[in-house]
């Protein structure tokens, strides 16, 4: 078995491309989360919320989309998060605009939260140009790249599902 640690490398892997391509895959999947940790960071950070919140609201605009009705206990299962931090999330959400709460069409015993419009203008703003250059890198993939990538990504995600070991 090779070693990936090189002497001043990184924790896992070494700094020479040529020498350790996996390595320089993790590496550049590495440099993607954190720029894209950055980007979510400073999106909220313009929009005045929270990560959490700013998922949440981003998943709700997806849903309403797709058309498909939210209420609170698809949020917790969507964000991994308590029923009490749920509530708090809305009533953030609600207190900011940001979203509405209101009676299930089909169940009136239930609710769904609904973002509003100005919520919608406002996450198209601030990640329009971010949506728009993404696109042109991968608009520039042959088919059979586009098919790598994919097949890599999906690969990578079953992989880190995987529970950690102790």
């Amino acid at each position: 078995m090779t070693s990936h640690r090189h002497a001043g490398a990184g924790y896992w892997y070494g700094p020479d491309e040529r020498l350790d391509p996996s390595g320089a895959v993790l590496g550049a999947l590495r440099a993607f989360r954190i720029a894209e940790l950055a980007t979510r960071r400073s999106a909220s950070d313009s929009m005045g919320m929270g990560e959490t919140d700013l998922l949440a609201l981003r998943y709700l605009l997806r849903a309403q989309a797709d058309g498909e009705q939210v209420g609170p206990k698809d949020l917790s299962q969507v964000l991994s998060i308590t029923s009490a931090s749920t509530t708090s999330l809305i009533d953030r959400l609600v207190a900011s605009g940001n979203a509405r709460r209101e009676p299930h069409p089909t169940d009136r015993r239930s609710l769904v939260i609904v973002p509003t419009v100005a919520s919608d203008a406002e996450v198209r703003t601030a990640f329009g140009g971010m949506h728009h250059r993404m696109m042109a890198v991968v608009e520039s993939l042959s088919a059979e790249e586009a098919h790598t990538v994919i097949t890599f990504l999906r690969g990578m995600a079953g992989a880190l599902a995987e529970p950690l070991q102790p």
